[in-house]
């Protein structure tokens, strides 16, 4: 059985990683409460929405998949094929409300559009990450991509808050250069 205290943590920290994310739209934080709280009200409200993904009842991971549901529906995420064209990624990232002020694809170089998916996506990360903004992947264990964008002073902030709610973040272009 799962600790109470637990369970008081994960909401908490899900509704930090909701304002973190979607500070002007407070309608994340409450869905993803409510998948949390109620999952079978929640599965029965958006149950359009969560059959594109398969899910027709609540399953483990139902909060983090009603986050990335309803970042998306507010336009501070996207979501990715593992076979996404470099400029659908591109014009994609560039919809997203949580878009750098400054664009980041002046430094790009030719060679960096032609990159298999994953490549490119850290390739983003880092060009992100020159000029102060971070792109990271709410991962849901799927050959898909969920991206958001956030300021990557608050990088850190974001890890710690899934860790302590029990969902994975990969922050793209932070780590090892692949080769």
């Amino acid at each position: 059985m799962t600790d109470p205290h637990d369970t008081d943590l994960v909401r908490t920290s899900l509704a930090e990683i909701a304002a973190l994310l979607a500070p002007a739209h407070p309608a994340v934080a409450e869905e993803v409460l409510r998948a949390h709280d109620s999952p079978h009200a929640y599965v029965s409200a958006f149950a359009d929405r969560l059959a594109d993904r398969g899910i027709d009842e609540p399953v483990d991971n139902l909060a983090w998949i009603a986050l990335i549901d309803a970042l998306d529906a507010h336009g501070l995420l996207a979501e990715f094929d593992w076979k996404e064209d470099a400029q659908e990624i591109r014009a994609r990232l560039r919809k997203l409300e949580s878009r750098p002020s400054i664009d980041p694809w002046v430094l790009f170089e030719a060679r960096e559009t032609g990159l298999p998916t994953d490549r490119f996506l850290d390739a983003c990360g880092r060009h992100y990450r020159e000029i102060g903004a971070a792109l990271a992947v709410l991962d849901i264990d799927s050959d898909c991509y969920p991206v958001v964008g956030l300021r990557a002073a608050r990088a850190d902030e974001l890890t710690a808050l899934a860790a302590r709610a029990g969902f994975p973040v990969r922050h793209l272009g932070a780590g090892r250069r692949r080769r």
